[in-house]
Order: C-alpha cells, then structure tokens, then sequence
C-alpha cells in the first residue's frame, strides 16, 4: 500500500473510534474525564487525545448551558424549533444527539419523520410538519424538515415541478407565520465536503454496527453529488431571509462541528439561569407491618454480565 492508502484507512479507523466514542460518552458520567480521555488504542497519538480531552470539557459545559437553556425555556413558555439539514453522513444526527443527552425528553423532542404515506402525500405539503410543532415550553429539533421537498425531492424526481415552484413561494410565508406565532426557528445546514462523505460511507460500509445507516438513496445521493450541490443553492437563494436565516455548520469534523453548533444554538437566546429551590430527599417511611415479597425466580432475568 502507498502513504495515501494508509492515510486513508488510518481516518477510516478514526472514524469508527469516534462512533464507538458516542456510545463512550453517554458513560462518563461517574467516571474520570481524565483517565477516559486518555484511553489508548493503536491508532491514537498525544495530540489527539489532547484534543479528545478538550472536546469532552467543551462539550460537558456546553450541555450544562443547554440544560439552563431547557429550564428557561419552560419557564418562559418559549416556542423553538431547530431543523438540521445536509448531506448524508454530515453529522446531524450526532450533533442532535449531543443536544438532546442531558435534556428532558419531555422538553426537547425530535422530530424525524419517514416518507410520506399515501395519505399524507394528497394532504398540503407542510400538514404533517406542523403536527410536530412545539408548544408553550417545548423545543422540537427536525432531522430533516420540510426541506426535503428542496433536496431530495427535487434531486430524485419524488415532487413535480409545479410542487417544487409551490414549495418556494410556499416557504417564506409559513416561516413568517410561525415567527408570528411566536415560534423562534433556527435552521442549519451540515457541510461536508466530498472526499469527507466517501470517508464516512466507507466506514460505515465495514462496521456492522453502522450499516443499517446506508441506504439505496443514500448510493444514489452519493452519485448525484452535484445535483445535491446545486439544488442546495438553490434552496439558500430562495429561502435565506432577513427573519428566517440559513446557518452553515462546516462540519467536516465531526466534534468540530458539535461544539460550534451548540456554542451558535445557545447564542440565539438571551437566556438567564432559572433559580431552583434546593432539593430535599425526605426519609423514607418505616412501618413495621411492611414485608417485602420476594421475586419469583421465574421472572428474574438471568444474570449473565
């Protein structure tokens, strides 16, 4: 093999590390953020796990502002809906993630709607969008939204051409209605360059685990790079405006990418810290008449780990 072959499966490999990293984190919680950053593989060198460390770090104390940013959301009964867009493999659902782990699920849902139904598709296109809108207290984050008609419809010949031209003159207007509805939307696009894409579509390719990711759209998307491209200008000439802004996450890098999105997210809201009375665990009641049943062995599961 020459350098760049092994370049390149050396960042294959790293990206893999990086999707077992997400599970990693959701455990570090009772663990030292010193001694998990500094894990070692085969693969890793001190600059990276320097980098590791610091991204953990950031991404802890930018969870915890989110987390003040849920409190005050409820608080004030604010309205927020977040679309995340892009290629495949641009790390919106990663970056969704990271938003979501620390919250109330309760608070801070997402939204990931399937193709439309036979019924769905005779409905208006926007319908069954705004079935998932927030209220009063609630923030909704879209992994993809009604840009899809601007995507992939478009690109894979899924809308006619009058749909398309509707679509546009459709938006802006929708998008005013829920700003004066009091609904604050933030739209982002996830930009990953070519030879980014390929990386992660190979690595997905050889993980297991990963595959169920890659799609017979996802193949043809790959192939119509350029289509994509120019349907996103598209899509930004059309739909960019002074209330309702396009914002662009150069998301190449993965961790990147998740900590300039969130620091961005959490500058669009003047939000203050919520005081909470501190919390009491009373003492739990005794009484002496109390006996415990045992568990039937028959319904335990087996303790194999």
């Amino acid at each position: 093999m020459d350098l760049n072959e092994i370049r390149l499966i050396q960042r294959i490999r790293r990206d893999l590390a990086d999707s077992n990293d997400e599970e990693f984190e959701l455990e570090l919680e009772d663990r030292n953020l010193d001694a998990a950053a500094g894990r070692e593989t085969d693969i890793e060198s001190e600059q990276y796990r320097n980098s590791r460390k610091l991204y953990f770090r950031e991404l802890f104390r930018l969870q915890s502002e989110l987390v003040k940013l849920q409190d005050w959301t409820v608080k004030t009964g604010q309205k927020i809906v977040i679309l995340f867009e892009g290629r495949d493999a641009a790390g919106k659902g990663g970056t969704i993630k990271r938003i979501t782990q620390r919250l109330n699920p309760r608070v801070c849902r997402v939204a990931a709607l399937p193709a439309p139904n036979a019924r769905e598709q005779t409905q208006w296109y926007f319908q069954r969008y705004v079935a998932h809108l927030p209220g009063a207290g609630e923030m909704v984050l879209f992994d993809r939204s009604w840009y899809n008609r601007a995507g992939v419809e478009r690109v894979m010949g899924f809308c006619s051409d009058e749909q398309y031209e509707e679509f546009f003159r459709s938006v802006p207007e929708f998008e005013k209605m829920l700003l004066r509805s009091g609904i604050k939307l933030v739209k982002y696009w996830f930009s990953v360059s070519d030879e980014e894409q390929q990386i992660r579509f190979l690595g997905r390719i050889h993980d297991p685990l990963k595959q169920w990711k890659l799609s017979p759209m996802d193949m043809e998307s790959r192939r119509r790079w350029e289509e994509y491209t120019k349907a996103k200008e598209v899509m930004f000439e059309r739909t960019h405006t002074a209330e309702s802004p396009w914002w662009v996450v150069q998301a190449d890098d993965k961790k990147k990418a998740r900590l300039n999105c969130i620091h961005h997210l959490l500058s669009q809201f003047d939000y203050q810290e919520v005081e909470h009375p501190p919390i009491m665990l009373p003492p739990r009641e005794r009484n002496d008449d109390y006996v415990r049943l045992p568990v039937p062995n028959e319904i335990l599961v087996p303790e194999i780990y």
